[in-house]
């Protein structure tokens, strides 16, 4: 297990380059196994869950070639099924959440798909049941064997039909998206997520020959064809790395430019911060966040306190949330935070609140925020991170406070943000990785 030293309260200067995005990447990759052709993927990012999934990817017997840094090409022309029901298997999936984005690939393509419980992040219950009500729709069976913690879905003759998903996930969409690409006749899903990751996998997928109408809404209608050909694909910025940067950038007072930012794609995420009072300036594809002495959060027409709330897109993406919450402690004004998607992700407040930070946790889905103005400066603690951007939110937090931090456990924080701690060197941060 590795740590971050930080020494805090320093304000750092430079540019940001935002890594591709992870939760386009987890669906992107899986996308590979549609087809026995060549496909090539730039703008990945170097983290933790991505490169476990490449892993996997290679195990399973595609044809993995690193062209450069960010660019790699896959070939999965020669799949080995049986290593689905392997012990490895078993244990290499369960580790990875995103695993579970290869079933709709193997169901659309070879009828079969096999995968154990995922894990990833301890935020609160992330049920599978959209993806596999979704396949059942389709025509697939699925067999769940809950003393292996193991799932087989059987799907020989896919048919395209109506569905209505019970919530907008974007997994699921993306899932059962993949699997109707293969599926025959046409497929409609209302409900779809419409998140610009969907959007991005409908544009690689129609690239490769699928037919996809409807992007970008919450009806997606799908004409199943016989094959899937190569592509290439670049993925989108991160704009969960990109509304950190922003956040990081308020909180210690510093002058970052977030280079490259894939502007109309980001959605609510700049309008929130600046009702928050960050000023910006956007010039071209960049952000410029000046230093400011002072940011002062609005509050609504009849004077009551400004609620930031997580949803589905386009409303405010629940990753942010906790970037939101911190940000919020330094600022000038009250704010309730309400995160309702997943029940645990708030309870690393306890940590802030041990940093100074005056916040009332009101139950697991609510918390209001006192900003302090920067009045109260937040002092350094030992702290552990239980999820990626819980951790995060603590690292922007040490390198604002007064003194040494130390955060364990930093594994979490490399599964979605790469070389995070050189990256932040390059602007002026005092932070150590200790293995």
């Amino acid at each position: 297990m590795s740590t971050f030293k930080i020494n805090g309260g320093k304000q750092l200067k430079g540019e940001l380059i935002p890594q591709g995005a992870k939760n386009e990447a987890l669906q992107i990759l899986s996308a590979v196994l549609l087809t026995p052709e060549e496909v090539e993927i730039s703008n990945i990012p170097d983290i933790r869950d991505v490169m476990k999934l490449i892993e996997l990817l290679g195990d399973l017997g595609v044809e993995v070639k690193k062209i450069n840094q960010d660019t790699y090409t896959f070939k999965a022309a020669q799949v080995n099924l049986d290593y689905l029901l392997s012990n490895e298997f078993k244990q290499k999936g369960a580790s990875l959440r995103g695993s579970i984005m290869i079933i709709g690939p193997l169901l659309a393509r070879f009828g079969v798909a096999y995968i154990p419980e995922p894990g990833g992040d301890k935020i609160g219950r992330r049920p599978v049941d959209t993806h596999l009500r979704g396949f059942e729709n389709l025509g697939a069976k699925f067999e769940h064997m809950p003393h292996e913690r193991f799932y087989k879905i059987d799907g020989k003759e896919l048919k395209g039909t109506y569905m209505l998903l019970d919530e907008a996930s974007v997994t699921g969409t993306a899932n059962i998206l993949m699997a109707a690409c293969l599926a025959k006749g046409k497929t409609s899903i209302y409900n779809a997520a419409s998140e610009p990751y969907i959007q991005q996998l409908c544009k690689m997928l129609n690239s490769m020959g699928a037919k996809i109408t409807g992007v970008g809404s919450n009806l997606l209608h799908i004409e199943g064809v016989d094959a899937l050909g190569g592509c290439k694909h670049r993925m989108l910025p991160d704009m969960i790395e990109i509304g950190s940067f922003i956040g990081l950038a308020a909180v210690t007072n510093s002058d970052i430019t977030i280079k490259n930012c894939a502007i109309p794609s980001l959605g609510l995420i700049p309008k929130m911060f600046q009702r928050m009072g960050i000023q910006m300036e956007l010039i071209g594809d960049d952000i410029h966040i000046p230093n400011q002495d002072s940011y002062k959060i609005e509050t609504l027409i009849d004077g009551s306190i400004l609620t930031i709330k997580d949803g589905i897109w386009p409303a405010f993406t629940p990753d942010l949330i906790s970037i939101a919450l911190v940000t919020a402690t330094q600022a000038k004004g009250s704010v309730l935070i309400h995160q309702w998607m997943f029940e645990s992700r708030l309870f690393f407040v306890d940590n802030l609140i041990d940093m100074g930070a005056k916040i009332i946790l009101c139950d697991p889905h609510r918390a209001v925020v006192i900003g302090s103005n920067r009045e109260t400066k937040l002092r350094g603690i030992t702290m552990s991170s239980p999820d990626i951007r819980a951790g995060v939110s603590m690292l922007i937090a040490a390198l604002a406070a007064q003194g040494t931090s130390t955060i364990n456990n930093i594994e979490q924080i490399d599964r979605g943000y790469q070389f995070i701690d050189t990256r932040l060197k390059a602007i002026g941060a005092d932070i150590t990785r200790i293995s």
